[in-house]
């Protein structure tokens, strides 16, 4: 007998209606009983989503201690300096808490977190140390000690990073367009790279996270990473420059990040404010070139970045909110591209953060979520409601979709903004 089955779901790549049995906590061939079942309704069902960048040291700090009026990425960086400086275990930990409920409620299971290390008592880090611990068996949170200030451009940087990574970051960031010189850039990715190398551990950069055509971190990044042999270990984030690189050098530097095997994580909701902002018209976009990756073979993820911080005072720790925005910021609205949309925010983010035991293969955990819509575009338009959220067949969470109901003709009926 099994323990759950879950009727009637649509999962993508299986024709018509299907049924996903689960026993102890895995997925299981479907039996004729069960002791629970839940229907689906016909609801797109998929395997968790992850998030595979967020800072979540910093949520929930929007307007403390004052909002960004230019809604630049140097005023937020600016504002966070001063906002760090009246951290405490307590601080982080009552706002990832919030957060991290949000995150259940969205279908969120896997979260990478950079957390800031400029800060002498790595109080943030300390936070989030015991934050993974409390989730643990919920929600798999991984740690980037991230240097938001610099390595070499902060005061003790090296040192800091060497500490974080000894208190139980996960996986090894820097920020090389923000360290003062092209030089210092350079060498701190290089200072990143052999960090993580030395301790075994996944690298992710914040990089090139600039308009400046000039910002061209990412090539050092993929020719560290076929250096040291770590194919497959490393991320690069936002990369927004390469949106102003010309088609020729971009043609042979994509090449290369697909030779080294870098992930990539695009964060539509903050680039698609932050950036261009010293434009005239027209404003770039300023993104990294999404379609020109994929189709080059290289692995592109969606992350969500803020959470109402300095960068971005909205948000609500939802990747299918972020996958929504880059359906127009990306210009991906294509049939086929609303489909990748949710690999996006599902199995590319997965592969990214190397998480194993993931999928709606028989055997695999039983972790999935049930959309309250039948499609991918579906999903994606209506920003829908997630039915159900399980962790190894357990129901984590659930919503009850609204009802909305209008009277039409002195007759009352339900809408539902479903095409019939």
């Amino acid at each position: 007998m099994l323990d759950l089955l879950v009727r009637n779901a649509r999962v993508a790549g299986r024709a018509g209606l299907t049924d996903l049995g689960i026993s102890a906590g895995r997925f299981a061939a479907v039996e004729a009983e069960a002791r629970e079942t839940i229907d689906a309704q016909g609801g797109l069902v998929t395997p968790p989503l992850v998030e595979p960048h967020v800072h979540l040291d910093a949520v929930l700090t929007e307007g403390q201690p004052r909002s960004n009026v230019t809604g630049s990425l140097f005023e937020g960086i600016a504002i966070w300096a001063e906002r760090v400086k009246d951290l405490s275990v307590e601080d982080v930990l009552a706002r990832t808490r919030q957060v991290a409920r949000w995150q259940l409620a969205n279908g969120v299971l896997h979260v990478r977190s950079h957390v800031d290390v400029c800060d002498p008592e790595l109080r943030a880090v300390r936070a989030l140390v015991q934050l993974r611990e409390e989730l643990r068996g919920l929600i798999s949170l991984q740690l980037v000690a991230f240097p938001q200030q610099g390595i070499l451009s902060f005061d003790g940087g090296k040192e800091l990073m060497r500490e974080a990574v000894k208190l139980g970051c996960d996986v090894v960031g820097a920020i090389p367009h923000f360290e003062i010189t092209r030089e210092y850039g350079e060498q701190s990715v290089k200072f990143a790279f052999e960090l993580a190398a030395e301790h075994g551990l996944m690298v992710d950069i914040h990089c090139d996270e600039t308009d400046d055509e000039h910002s061209r971190f990412v090539e050092v990044m993929a020719a560290e990473t076929i250096r040291l042999g770590l194919e497959g270990r490393v991320t690069a984030s936002h990369t927004t420059a390469m949106h102003s690189y010309n088609a020729a050098y971009a043609y042979r530097l994509i090449n290369n990040l697909r030779r080294a095997g870098l992930h990539m994580v695009t964060n539509p909701l903050d680039n698609s404010t932050l950036q261009g902002r010293f434009d005239g018209y027209p404003i770039r976009r300023g993104h990294t070139r999404i379609k020109e990756l994929m189709a080059a073979g290289v692995n592109v993820c969606v992350g969500n970045d803020s959470v109402m911080d300095p960068w971005y005072p909205l948000g609500c720790a939802d990747p299918l909110q972020a996958a929504f925005v880059l359906v127009h910021y990306g210009q991906m609205s294509g049939a086929d591209e609303l489909r990748r949309l949710i690999e996006m925010i599902t199995v590319n983010p997965a592969q990214a953060l190397g998480i194993g035991d993931y999928g709606l293969e028989n055997g695999s955990a039983a972790d999935l979520v049930v959309f309250a819509a039948p499609s991918e575009a579906d999903a994606i338009r209506l920003v829908a409601p997630r039915r159900y959220v399980l962790r190894e067949g357990r129901i984590v969470a659930r919503a009850e979709p609204a009802h909305r109901t209008i009277v039409w003709d002195g007759k009352e009926e339900e809408v539902d903004f479903l095409r019939r």
